[in-house]
Protein backbone atom coordinates (compact mmCIF):
# COMPACT_ATOMS: atom_id res chain seq x y z
CA UNK A 1 0.00 0.00 0.00
CA UNK A 2 3.01 2.25 0.91
CA UNK A 3 4.54 1.77 -2.27
CA UNK A 4 0.98 2.21 -4.61
CA UNK A 5 0.81 5.28 -2.64
CA UNK A 6 4.14 6.44 -3.05
CA UNK A 7 4.13 5.73 -6.62
CA UNK A 8 0.94 7.71 -7.31
CA UNK A 9 2.59 10.65 -5.44
CA UNK A 10 5.21 10.60 -7.60
CA UNK A 11 3.17 10.61 -10.82
CA UNK A 12 1.48 13.42 -9.79
CA UNK A 13 4.50 15.57 -8.37
CA UNK A 14 5.82 14.90 -12.35
CA UNK A 15 2.91 15.94 -13.98
CA UNK A 16 2.43 18.88 -11.54
CA UNK A 17 6.32 19.50 -12.58
CA UNK A 18 5.67 18.89 -16.25
CA UNK A 19 2.61 21.47 -16.74
CA UNK A 20 2.76 24.08 -18.84
CA UNK A 21 1.98 27.39 -17.87
CA UNK A 22 0.41 29.61 -20.08
CA UNK A 23 -0.48 33.56 -19.35
CA UNK A 24 -3.14 35.10 -21.33
CA UNK A 25 -3.91 38.89 -22.17
CA UNK A 26 -6.99 40.12 -23.06
CA UNK A 27 -9.16 43.36 -23.02
CA UNK A 28 -12.14 42.51 -20.79
CA UNK A 29 -15.03 44.95 -22.00
CA UNK A 30 -15.72 42.97 -24.83
CA UNK A 31 -18.55 40.76 -24.21
CA UNK A 32 -19.49 38.02 -24.85
CA UNK A 33 -16.05 37.63 -25.90
CA UNK A 34 -14.43 38.51 -22.88
CA UNK A 35 -16.20 40.80 -19.74
CA UNK A 36 -15.64 40.69 -15.47
CA UNK A 37 -18.38 39.10 -13.85
CA UNK A 38 -19.46 41.02 -10.48
CA UNK A 39 -16.18 39.38 -7.88
CA UNK A 40 -13.65 40.97 -10.72
CA UNK A 41 -13.02 37.59 -12.91
CA UNK A 42 -12.63 37.42 -16.44
CA UNK A 43 -15.29 35.64 -18.18
CA UNK A 44 -16.64 34.73 -21.83
CA UNK A 45 -16.11 33.31 -24.62
CA UNK A 46 -12.66 33.71 -25.35
CA UNK A 47 -11.52 32.83 -21.28
CA UNK A 48 -13.89 29.43 -22.00
CA UNK A 49 -11.94 28.49 -25.06
CA UNK A 50 -8.09 29.24 -23.55
CA UNK A 51 -9.32 27.32 -20.76
CA UNK A 52 -10.78 24.05 -22.84
CA UNK A 53 -7.48 24.38 -24.77
CA UNK A 54 -5.37 24.21 -21.83
CA UNK A 55 -7.67 21.24 -20.41
CA UNK A 56 -6.80 19.62 -23.93
CA UNK A 57 -2.86 20.67 -23.38
CA UNK A 58 -2.51 19.85 -19.79
CA UNK A 59 -1.33 23.21 -19.01
CA UNK A 60 -2.06 25.89 -16.57
CA UNK A 61 -3.99 28.72 -17.91
CA UNK A 62 -4.22 32.48 -16.31
CA UNK A 63 -5.77 35.62 -17.72
CA UNK A 64 -4.80 39.45 -17.09
CA UNK A 65 -6.34 42.73 -18.13
CA UNK A 66 -4.33 44.69 -21.04
CA UNK A 67 -5.71 47.57 -23.32
CA UNK A 68 -6.32 46.00 -26.75
CA UNK A 69 -4.09 48.34 -28.19
CA UNK A 70 -1.12 47.25 -26.15
CA UNK A 71 -1.58 43.31 -26.74
CA UNK A 72 0.44 43.39 -29.96
CA UNK A 73 3.45 45.24 -27.96
CA UNK A 74 3.06 43.32 -25.23
CA UNK A 75 3.76 39.89 -27.02
CA UNK A 76 6.60 41.22 -29.17
CA UNK A 77 8.01 42.09 -25.42
CA UNK A 78 7.29 38.47 -23.99
CA UNK A 79 4.94 40.03 -21.10
CA UNK A 80 2.63 37.06 -21.65
CA UNK A 81 2.60 33.81 -23.81
CA UNK A 82 -0.55 34.79 -26.25
CA UNK A 83 -3.88 36.62 -26.35
CA UNK A 84 -7.37 35.49 -27.17
CA UNK A 85 -9.43 38.77 -27.45
CA UNK A 86 -11.44 38.38 -30.20
CA UNK A 87 -8.62 39.91 -32.61
CA UNK A 88 -9.09 39.59 -35.96
CA UNK A 89 -6.22 38.08 -37.92
CA UNK A 90 -4.73 40.76 -40.53
CA UNK A 91 -1.88 40.91 -42.85
CA UNK A 92 -0.18 44.00 -40.88
CA UNK A 93 -0.70 41.78 -37.38
CA UNK A 94 0.80 38.60 -39.06
CA UNK A 95 3.85 40.50 -39.83
CA UNK A 96 4.09 41.50 -36.08
CA UNK A 97 3.11 37.79 -34.21
CA UNK A 98 1.94 34.65 -34.94
CA UNK A 99 -1.98 33.64 -35.11
CA UNK A 100 -3.57 30.40 -34.73
CA UNK A 101 -6.40 29.07 -37.51
CA UNK A 102 -8.87 30.50 -36.81
CA UNK A 103 -11.58 29.65 -33.68
CA UNK A 104 -14.37 32.00 -34.67
CA UNK A 105 -15.30 33.37 -38.03
CA UNK A 106 -16.11 37.21 -37.80
CA UNK A 107 -18.17 40.18 -39.47
CA UNK A 108 -18.67 43.59 -39.10
CA UNK A 109 -21.65 46.19 -38.76
CA UNK A 110 -23.44 49.17 -37.38
CA UNK A 111 -25.71 49.49 -34.55
CA UNK A 112 -27.19 52.97 -33.54
CA UNK A 113 -30.58 54.64 -32.01
CA UNK A 114 -33.76 52.48 -33.11
CA UNK A 115 -35.08 55.42 -35.69
CA UNK A 116 -32.04 56.89 -36.60
CA UNK A 117 -32.09 57.68 -40.55
CA UNK A 118 -28.17 55.98 -41.24
CA UNK A 119 -27.85 58.34 -44.35
CA UNK A 120 -27.31 61.20 -41.82
CA UNK A 121 -24.98 59.79 -39.62
CA UNK A 122 -21.82 61.32 -39.37
CA UNK A 123 -19.79 60.05 -36.34
CA UNK A 124 -18.94 56.58 -35.88
CA UNK A 125 -17.29 55.05 -32.21
CA UNK A 126 -14.97 52.18 -32.83
CA UNK A 127 -12.73 50.26 -30.30
CA UNK A 128 -9.43 52.24 -30.47
CA UNK A 129 -6.09 49.85 -32.02
CA UNK A 130 -8.89 47.45 -34.17
CA UNK A 131 -9.64 46.49 -37.48
CA UNK A 132 -13.15 48.25 -36.82
CA UNK A 133 -11.09 51.27 -36.41
CA UNK A 134 -8.85 50.75 -39.58
CA UNK A 135 -11.71 49.63 -41.76
CA UNK A 136 -13.91 53.20 -41.25
CA UNK A 137 -11.05 55.20 -41.45
CA UNK A 138 -9.32 53.74 -44.66
CA UNK A 139 -12.62 52.85 -46.23
CA UNK A 140 -15.38 55.24 -45.13
CA UNK A 141 -13.54 58.98 -44.93
CA UNK A 142 -17.35 60.33 -45.09
CA UNK A 143 -17.45 59.59 -41.52
CA UNK A 144 -15.93 60.99 -38.49
CA UNK A 145 -14.23 58.42 -35.79
CA UNK A 146 -14.25 58.33 -32.76
CA UNK A 147 -12.15 55.71 -30.63
CA UNK A 148 -12.45 54.42 -27.32
CA UNK A 149 -10.25 52.45 -25.27
CA UNK A 150 -13.81 50.49 -24.07
CA UNK A 151 -17.02 49.78 -26.26
CA UNK A 152 -18.53 50.47 -22.75
CA UNK A 153 -17.97 54.17 -23.29
CA UNK A 154 -18.94 54.34 -26.87
CA UNK A 155 -22.17 52.87 -25.57
CA UNK A 156 -22.33 55.60 -23.07
CA UNK A 157 -21.72 58.06 -25.51
CA UNK A 158 -24.48 56.88 -27.94
CA UNK A 159 -27.16 57.22 -25.50
CA UNK A 160 -25.87 60.87 -25.13
CA UNK A 161 -26.26 61.64 -28.26
CA UNK A 162 -22.46 62.30 -29.06
CA UNK A 163 -21.61 59.64 -31.57
CA UNK A 164 -24.39 58.64 -34.10
CA UNK A 165 -23.12 54.86 -34.15
CA UNK A 166 -21.11 52.02 -33.33
CA UNK A 167 -19.20 49.69 -35.52
CA UNK A 168 -17.48 46.31 -34.39
CA UNK A 169 -17.84 43.03 -34.38
CA UNK A 170 -21.15 41.49 -34.53
CA UNK A 171 -21.54 39.04 -31.95
CA UNK A 172 -20.30 42.03 -29.48
CA UNK A 173 -22.98 44.42 -30.99
CA UNK A 174 -25.74 41.95 -30.16
CA UNK A 175 -24.80 41.77 -26.78
CA UNK A 176 -24.88 45.79 -26.91
CA UNK A 177 -28.85 45.45 -28.11
CA UNK A 178 -29.93 42.84 -25.78
CA UNK A 179 -28.66 45.27 -23.26
CA UNK A 180 -29.94 48.27 -24.14
CA UNK A 181 -33.21 47.86 -26.31
CA UNK A 182 -33.19 51.20 -27.61
CA UNK A 183 -30.65 50.39 -30.12
CA UNK A 184 -30.50 47.93 -33.15
CA UNK A 185 -28.62 47.52 -36.10
CA UNK A 186 -28.60 50.10 -38.85
CA UNK A 187 -26.71 50.29 -42.17
CA UNK A 188 -24.65 47.43 -44.26
CA UNK A 189 -22.83 44.47 -42.42
CA UNK A 190 -19.52 44.21 -43.79
CA UNK A 191 -17.54 41.06 -45.04
CA UNK A 192 -14.98 42.70 -46.25
CA UNK A 193 -12.27 39.93 -46.64
CA UNK A 194 -9.25 42.28 -46.65
CA UNK A 195 -10.45 43.19 -42.87
CA UNK A 196 -12.64 41.05 -41.32
CA UNK A 197 -12.34 37.45 -43.87
CA UNK A 198 -9.76 35.57 -41.66
CA UNK A 199 -11.65 35.23 -38.45
CA UNK A 200 -10.42 35.47 -35.13
CA UNK A 201 -7.50 34.20 -33.69
CA UNK A 202 -5.04 33.30 -30.64
CA UNK A 203 -1.79 35.26 -31.23
CA UNK A 204 1.81 34.29 -29.79
CA UNK A 205 5.48 35.88 -29.90
CA UNK A 206 6.81 35.01 -33.72
CA UNK A 207 9.41 33.30 -31.70
CA UNK A 208 6.54 30.58 -30.02
CA UNK A 209 5.92 28.64 -33.45
CA UNK A 210 5.79 25.32 -30.62
CA UNK A 211 3.02 27.31 -28.72
CA UNK A 212 0.77 28.04 -32.04
CA UNK A 213 1.06 24.70 -32.91
CA UNK A 214 -0.28 23.02 -29.56
CA UNK A 215 -3.08 25.00 -29.89
CA UNK A 216 -3.80 24.19 -33.69
CA UNK A 217 -4.02 20.57 -32.46
CA UNK A 218 -6.32 21.54 -29.28
CA UNK A 219 -8.63 23.08 -31.35
CA UNK A 220 -9.09 20.84 -33.78
CA UNK A 221 -9.39 17.94 -30.84
CA UNK A 222 -12.08 20.54 -29.17
CA UNK A 223 -14.26 20.88 -32.61
CA UNK A 224 -14.09 16.79 -33.10
CA UNK A 225 -15.16 16.37 -29.00
CA UNK A 226 -17.77 19.01 -28.89
CA UNK A 227 -16.88 21.08 -26.48
CA UNK A 228 -16.22 24.10 -28.49
CA UNK A 229 -20.23 23.54 -29.66
CA UNK A 230 -21.08 23.51 -26.01
CA UNK A 231 -18.88 26.88 -25.30
CA UNK A 232 -20.48 28.39 -28.68
CA UNK A 233 -23.99 27.71 -27.39
CA UNK A 234 -23.58 29.13 -24.15
CA UNK A 235 -22.42 32.65 -25.22
CA UNK A 236 -23.46 32.86 -28.70
CA UNK A 237 -26.60 31.71 -28.96
CA UNK A 238 -29.30 34.24 -28.69
CA UNK A 239 -31.52 33.55 -25.51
Amino acid sequence: MKKLLLSTLLITTAFAVSAKDISFAMEPTYPPFEFTNEKGEIIGFDVDIANALCKEMQANCTFKSQAFDALIQGLKQKRFDASISGMGITEARKKQVLFTEPYFSSSAAFIAKKGTDFAKVKTIGVQNGTTYQNYIIKEKPEYEVKAYASFQDALLDIQNGRIDAIFGDIPVLVDMIKKTPELAFAGEKIDNKTYFGNGLGIAANKANQELIDEFNQALIKIRQNGEYQKIYDKWMTAK
